[in-house]
């Protein structure tokens, strides 16, 4: 325990992030101070939100700063601890970043019971993205019973809980993915009513033919083609709830041809149209709700989960540059270290 691999931002990318962008590199074990804790961590949660991190541009977030560890949340097992709220051999979630070990206040630690749900849960279906999915489609998409439903990125960690969440509620949801083994995954294990490819030739005509009625809510976690596509369909009243714009993450200028906001806000205004963005941790009165309902909801089958665990911190970048690109299925991990909940 004398090293701590971790991996900075040593400099500021410009489109995708790369190893050039993104160094691994040894460094001391930090010490642990008084009312510290010392944890190794397990699993590193991987998320499109850490790429606008990457940015100097002002955000809802600071940005990381050059030369520092990236920063990224981890559940992780406790090594040494100088609180009294922690003790060795604990399971917690915390900011751990992109390394090994890392030294936390108690304050933005949880401790997690394996007994309970599995560990690598507290940064998915019963963490941050579980949590996006479920104050973002109750409190801005108000799912009515019989209303249509679209998802886009559905078989990823958001997407996937937002269709089954639409499901429970009595809606026709419909997902929209990348390939045609995500389109399958979520109609056959999450009971979405349909899937689109996004990237066949005739995606808009099977868009429509998903759903004959209109969209009365899109769930909105891609843009680019897919929200223009969904723009055509909506209803009068629709809601849109704003998660995430993955496809223009890496861009690096305006999209050429036409200016087509007076178009578009001219369909807000005559659908009259709620298209509201929102981050998670605004609704973090309704935390309470989202344990009490989600636990259940998984323990009775009613919301399933998939989770893509890539293996070592050496291969992160590679795995958020697949991420920045929809070539993960279901929530993406890093397993750093050694996970005794498994044996």
């Amino acid at each position: 325990m004398s090293v701590n691999r971790q991996i900075i931002l040593a400099k500021r990318p410009t489109g995708m992030p790369g190893d050039e962008n993104l160094k691994l590199q040894e460094g001391a074990v930090p010490e642990v101070g008084e009312g510290q804790v010392l944890v190794r961590t397990i699993y590193l949660s991987l998320d499109p939100y850490m790429r606008g991190r990457m940015s100097a541009a002002k955000s809802y977030a600071a940005s990381v700063e050059e030369g520092s560890v990236m920063e990224g949340a981890t559940v992780g097992q406790v090594v040494e601890s100088r609180s009294g709220d922690f003790k060795q051999g604990d399971y917690v979630l915390c900011p751990g970043g992109w390394q090994e070990y890392s030294v936390n206040s108690p304050k933005a630690m949880r401790k997690l019971d394996p007994a309970q749900a599995p560990i690598s849960t507290a940064v998915g279906v019963l963490g941050m993205p579980g949590f996006t999915a479920y104050v973002g489609l109750d409190e801005i998409g108000k799912p009515q019973k019989g209303e249509t439903v679209v998802v886009s990125a559905a078989a990823g960690a958001v997407g996937q809980v937002v269709g089954q969440i639409a499901k429970l509620k009595g809606c026709r949801v419909v997902g929209v993915a990348g390939a045609e083994d995500k389109c399958k995954h979520v109609v056959g294990a999450y009971g979405f009513d349909a899937c689109v490819n996004y990237k066949d030739a005739d995606f808009r005509e099977q868009l429509a033919k998903a759903c004959p009625d209109g969209i009365d809510v899109y769930f909105e976690n891609v843009g680019g083609e897919t929200f223009d596509a969904v723009m055509e369909l909506v209803n009068d009243f629709a809601r849109i709830p704003v998660c995430g714009r993955i496809a223009h993450y890496n861009d690096t200028a305006m999209p050429e041809g036409p200016d087509r906001l007076p178009g578009f806000m001219g369909k807000v205004l005559v659908k009259r149209l709620l298209i509201k963005g929102f981050i998670q941790f605004d609704y973090i009165h309704r935390q309470g709700d989202f344990l009490k309902d989600m636990p259940v909801w998984i323990s009775e089958g009613k919301v399933k989960y998939q989770e893509d665990v890539v293996e070592g911190l050496e291969n992160a970048v590679s795995a958020f540059q697949g991420l920045l690109q929809g070539k993960n299925r279901g929530k993406l991990l890093i397993q750093v270290g050694d996970d005794p909940t498994k044996k």
